[in-house]
């Protein structure tokens, strides 16, 4: 199933039993990985039969993606609503309200983080697991990683930063080892750190930033 199926399974208007699958199916996923959970676990822990699980996904490989889109879905719902709440508080500056949603970022990052991502960036675990580039899982994992870069990329050129795209991707860096080494624990605050080496690259572009 390719990742316009899984996409409309994780979309669309879901029955009371697919809607237990999928959640059961999200928090296991996270928790113990992929390739450890089968559907029949999935199937008890949603408390239906395999029948329906397969009835309603297809595959296991769809239910991954379906698990996936919908995470994604969450986040890119969530997250602009935070630039927002950065921009008002940023005053009617133009320029102090574009750096005010870039570096909200990093800030919405901290609190996603400690809610959604207490064992690491639920994409990269999954990528680990998913070596096939071509599985409907890793299409989906794709998808958001571009959607974010494209994202901040948006951001960076509301600056007047001379080089946005550079920017963006160097931001984009900055979010993904902060979600990496954070899963890991190999680095104390990675998102603070990682908003305080932002800042660092605005203000050598020239770039007023706090």
């Amino acid at each position: 199933m390719g990742s316009e199926a899984t996409g409309a399974a994780g979309r669309a208007a879901l029955t009371p039993g697919a809607r237990r699958v999928l959640d059961a199916a999200a928090e296991l996923f996270y928790e113990r990985g992929i390739n450890a959970v089968g559907v029949d676990l999935i199937a008890q822990r949603a408390q239906v039969t395999k029948k329906t699980l397969y009835d309603r996904f297809g595959s296991k490989e769809a239910l991954v993606a379906a698990y996936l889109r919908e995470r994604d879905e969450r986040w890119r719902r969530w997250l602009p609503a935070r630039l927002d709440e950065a921009a008002r508080a940023a005053g009617p500056d133009p320029e102090a309200v574009a750096i005010a949603r870039v570096l909200a970022t990093f800030d919405a990052l901290e609190v996603w983080t400690r809610r959604e991502n207490p064992r690491g960036c639920g994409f990269v675990n999954a990528a680990a697991e998913l070596p096939d580039l071509t599985h409907p899982g890793r299409v989906v994992i794709a998808e958001q990683k571009r959607w974010f870069r494209d994202y901040l990329r948006e951001l960076c050129r509301a600056t007047p930063a001379s080089d946005p795209d550079d920017l963006a991707d160097e931001l984009a860096l900055l979010h993904e080892g902060a979600m990496v080494l954070g899963g890991l624990d190999a680095v104390a605050e990675p998102v603070t750190l990682a908003r305080r080496l932002a800042v660092r690259a605005l203000t050598q572009r020239g770039l007023p930033a706090a």
